[in-house]
């Protein structure tokens, strides 16, 4: 058995440590001299099985092309950031004048120009302020507002989102008491007329982004609730921040402001396309009491995500924007380019119509016309599995990859990855593109 100093002294190694640590090239090799003791592997062959072995990078977290159909998916991440603000988030990696003024050499005020940008970005809006995601801005303007008083809030709204996070468990952590009003399917005017009293702190909507309630139906909208005498608190989750035509029934912040919301919140990393992050949007007094209060030290972001939003407002069309605005012929065409390609090297490849969704809670029951790659079912977990990784659906027995989200430039990596998960060479003239 090679000794580990021995092993560790390899320039591939050497180099490995310097890029990743000394922890993970050490762990590599121990798992390589482990196979020797197995008789798996000959003593010689450690340094090459444990170059072999190193990951890319020492984060654990892989790059992963979402073909699944669903434009913001929670699970890989939600909204993919735009080259601009990768670019945005690596400068200001390292020192940044994120709360200095390079001019006076005195300081300044925290992330000023990305306030201005969502300020800019939403002119109706008196003040913005931003906290590290929209749970946080709810807790936020429930503590500044609320705390030790009532929340006014129909029970159609007592909403659940992901893995069994409730609004009003979040709602009353905060010290605010919940006071219900109406029913699961209609709620009106008068209900909440009639709830409202000295001890409300606000009311508050909140948009059912993940499911739709239909039939005998009814609710108060913002317009309605504006003349009750106390502030109206409007959380529109997925962070529209203007109207989408392709999403009608999807709230945005300007229309809400506009039709008389006191407050907004919405996530940053949904519709918006940019990262994780909560918008609070509206009058300055309400904004100011929330940046002042002290819990929101806590809840504030750090540079980079500071850096990510402004260049997301400021920047061009982000990956969700051209997702959500791709042309179906378009799509198609690819499709059958991609599986032309496949099955020229004798892979059950085909180009089928499929439906894709936005997701992230976002304008549920909508369907956005798409195009997909059909393949044979077995290839999921190998193509899950490969490098990249690519991530599908099944439906029907077959694995569906949707182009919906992939980004035209990418047609080429989806198709050596597919012939490397099938066992065929991923380097002739048909993984070209």
């Amino acid at each position: 058995m090679p000794r580990t100093d021995a092993v560790l002294a390899d320039p591939r190694l050497v180099e490995a440590a310097g890029r990743l640590g000394r922890a993970v090239v050490k762990d590599a090799v121990a798992c390589a001299q482990h196979r020797v003791r197995q008789g798996a592997l000959a003593p010689e062959e450690v340094a090459d099985a444990a170059v072999a072995a190193l990951p890319a990078h020492p984060a654990s977290l892989r790059s992963v092309i979402n073909m699944t159909g669903v434009i913001v998916h929670t699970n890989l991440g939600r909204a993919p950031l735009s080259p601009a603000a990768v670019a945005a988030t690596a400068a200001a990696a390292g020192y940044a004048d994120v709360e200095f003024d390079l001019a006076s050499g005195a300081r300044a005020r925290r992330g000023r120009g990305a306030m201005d940008a969502l300020a800019r970005a939403v002119p109706a809006a008196e003040d913005v302020h931003v906290v590290n995601n929209n749970a946080a801005a709810l807790v936020l303007v429930a503590t500044a507002l609320a705390a030790g008083r009532e929340i006014v809030i129909s029970r159609g709204e007592l909403v659940e989102i992901g893995d069994g996070f409730r609004i009003p468990d979040l709602l009353v952590s905060t010290g605010a008491r919940l006071r219900e009003v109406g029913t699961t399917n209609r709620t009106s005017y008068a209900d909440y007329r009639a709830a409202v009293g000295p001890l409300t702190g606000f009311v508050l909507k909140v948009h059912p982004s993940n499911f739709r309630i239909e039939g005998f139906t009814g609710s108060a909208g913002v317009a309605e609730l504006r003349g009750l005498g106390v502030p109206v608190v409007a959380d529109i989750g997925s962070g529209l921040l203007a109207r989408e035509p392709l999403l009608p029934g999807e709230p945005d912040a300007a229309t809400t402001l506009a039709a008389g919301a006191d407050l907004v919140t919405a996530s940053g990393d949904k519709l918006l396309g940019g990262p994780q992050a909560g918008l609070l949007l509206g009058r300055r007094e309400l904004v100011e009491r929330c940046r002042r209060h002290p819990l929101a030290r806590a809840l504030r972001v750090d540079k980079l995500t500071l850096a990510a939003l402004e260049a997301t407002l400021r920047g061009p069309a982000t990956p969700v924007r051209l997702a959500l605005h791709a042309e179906p012929a378009v799509l198609l065409r690819r499709a059958a380019v991609l599986a032309a390609r496949l099955a020229e090297a004798g892979i059950d490849a085909r180009a089928v119509p499929s439906e894709a969704a936005v997701g992230g809670g976002g304008a549920p029951g909508v369907t956005l016309e798409s195009a997909a790659v059909s393949l044979p079912e077995r290839l999921a977990l190998p193509l899950r599995t490969g490098d990249p990784p690519v991530v599908g659906r099944v439906e029907d027995h077959r694995l569906l990859l949707d182009l919906r989200a992939l980004p035209a430039g990418r047609d080429g990596d989806v198709v050596r990855a597919v012939l490397g998960a099938a066992g065929l060479p991923a380097d002739g003239p048909e993984a070209g593109g």
